[in-house]
């Protein structure tokens, strides 16, 4: 049985601008019991927490890395108006860099976040 695990990506459009998309990662190792990916580099993790009220302005991320929420609710939102929420257990691979040779502009490129709810966001990140 061949299984698959969604990777939410953060990404950069053609045009400059942060889309989302879903890539499936094969678990084709392991055993029945436990599927597993091909083993994936990293280059450190990091823990943040984010206090209620915690909001940021348009920006890129500068090394893709995975964002998994670990407490309270956290709001990604795009350039286009839309927006998406990640709670506890879920997890988006960000990788929404800036282009090449371009210079960022806040009504271009980029993301915001922010905390959600009464509960502090608490997140680990996981360097790509």
């Amino acid at each position: 049985m061949h299984s698959v695990f969604t990777k939410v990506v953060l990404y950069t459009g053609t045009d400059g601008r942060a889309r989302w998309r879903e890539d499936s990662v094969p678990l084709d190792e392991g055993s029945p019991q436990a599927r597993l990916s091909a083993l994936m580099s990293s280059g450190g993790m990091q823990l943040r927490e984010s206090p209620v009220g915690f909001r940021s302005d348009f920006h890129c991320t500068t090394t893709p890395q995975w964002v998994f929420i670990l407490g309270g609710t956290m709001e990604i939102g795009l350039q286009d108006g839309s927006t998406r929420r990640f709670g506890p257990g879920q997890h988006f691979y960000s990788a929404d860099t800036l282009p090449a040779g371009a210079t960022f502009d806040p009504a271009v490129h980029g993301h915001w976040s922010r905390q959600v709810g009464d509960e502090p966001l608490r997140t680990l990140f996981v360097r790509g």
